[in-house]
C-alpha cells in the first residue's frame, strides 16, 4: 500500500466546529492545532495517528474551559 494511501484511510477527526481557541491555539471542534489541521493532508497514517492520540487528553485538559470561552462569546 503506498503512502498517499495509507495515510488517506486515516479519517480527520474534524467535527465541522471550525473555531480556533485564543488562549490555547486549539479548534473548539477537534482540539487540533491550526499547523495539524493545514498539515492534515500530508501527514502520514502513523502521524494522523499519533495526532488522534493525543485529542483525547487536550479534550479532558482543556475542553471545559474551551466550552466556557465558546459560551462567554457567544453570550455577547
Amino acid at each position: 500500500m503506498s503512502r498517499s494511501v495509507d495515510a488517506a484511510a486515516v479519517a480527520s477527526p474534524c467535527t465541522s466546529v471550525c473555531a480556533i481557541d485564543p488562549v490555547t491555539g486549539l479548534c473548539c471542534g477537534c482540539f487540533r492545532t491550526l499547523d495539524e489541521i493545514a498539515g492534515w493532508i500530508d501527514l502520514s497514517a502513523t502521524e494522523k495517528r499519533d495526532v488522534i492520540s493525543s485529542l483525547k487528553t487536550r479534550r479532558s485538559k482543556f475542553g471545559a474551559a474551551i466550552e466556557a470561552r465558546m459560551d462567554n462569546h457567544a453570550e455577547r
